[in-house]
């Protein structure tokens, strides 16, 4: 976290400090024992968003890019095979001006932490390391990565790792959305029976990926410590057709912000993991968006669970199975 939130990320704004960032999570990569691939892409004419500093939502402020140029980083443990995998991937840059330790060095760390835990497992897991670029000027990198891991069913799950150490105790310090009551009433009354605290991970999922976000959640609580999450079902199905509904009801597009969206859009069962971001962290995409701001502790119970779900990624037609006998 130290050395990754040091100083901003970009490819446009920050060049030297992501090229820095990109170095070093090759070679820690490399060193936990990864086969690691830097995958260049160039882009022209795409839809996203403007990475400048001093917006709060920059998903919410569209921009078309004439031409990008970025690089995935993409690994992989040697002996696991060629089939269908689970996808855990982290942004790697920041906005303008920001160091981004929450957003998004926090989830960075947490990926490289899986990568040496999966490394040590008995039998090697099937999965795939993604770290992203370009994810705050429109999940760029994660289209590219969506389309390339996806070809011919490549990948059975995917887990989002986006701002997920910032954690806050006091009641009164988790925000909710505009219309987010109303589209999400459950999820919504859970918060306010928790005093609108900020002490849980909001784990986001489809009906495809329920299951692997209850096995997360049961892992996360029985972490050390243990931490608690909230499951907040998106209710769009897969595939293009909740890409168009996200556009015509923003409560639920909120949902779509990070790299999971890419892989859903493509039909592939994903995960997003938060604190919430700007619905917690005061100090989101902002210059005080350092590592001293966050919960380590905590940040070791998201490792935990993350791993475990990676590696023990359940399929969607298991849970119908078991629930047809029962």
């Amino acid at each position: 976290m130290e050395f990754l939130a040091a100083e901003p990320r970009s490819r446009l704004r920050a060049p030297s400090g992501m090229e820095r960032a990109e170095a070093y999570v090759h070679d820690e990569l490399t060193a936990a024992g990864w086969l690691v691939e830097r995958r260049p892409f160039d882009v022209r004419w795409q839809i996203g968003s403007t990475d400048r500093h001093g917006h709060r939502t920059l998903a919410l402020k569209p921009r078309l890019h004439r031409r990008l140029r970025g690089a995935n980083l993409i690994a992989s443990l040697p002996g696991t095979g060629t089939g269908p995998g689970v996808v855990v991937g982290a942004h790697l840059d920041s906005v303008s001006g920001s160091p981004g330790a929450d957003d998004n060095a926090s989830g960075v760390a947490v990926l490289l932490e899986t990568a040496r835990l999966l490394a040590e497992a008995p039998v090697p897991a099937r999965v795939v390391l993604a770290v992203f670029d370009m994810e705050e000027l429109g999940l760029i990198g994660a289209r590219q990565a969506a389309r390339e891991l996806g070809r011919d069913g490549g990948v059975r799950g995917m887990i989002c790792l986006e701002s997920v150490g910032y954690f806050a105790d006091a009641a009164g310090t988790q925000k909710l959305p505009v219309g987010f009551e109303r589209v999400f009433p459950e999820a919504s009354a859970a918060v306010r029976a928790g005093g609108h605290r900020g002490d849980f991970t909001l784990v986001v999922h489809r009906r495809s990926s329920t299951a692997a976000a209850r096995t997360w959640q049961r892992a996360a609580a029985a972490a050390s410590p243990s931490l608690p999450a909230l499951l907040l079902r998106d209710p769009r199905p897969d595939g293009l057709l909740g890409l168009l509904i996200g556009l015509a009801v923003p409560p639920a597009n909120h949902l779509g912000r990070s790299d999971q969206a890419p892989f859903w859009n493509r039909g592939i069962p994903a995960l997003m993991l938060t604190d919430t971001a700007n619905s917690r962290n005061p100090h989101y995409h902002r210059s005080t968006d350092v590592p001293r701001t966050l919960d380590y502790d905590r940040l070791t119970a998201v490792t935990e669970a993350t791993a475990l779900t990676a590696a023990s990624w359940p399929e969607a037609g298991r849970m119908t199975r078991s629930r047809r006998r029962r």
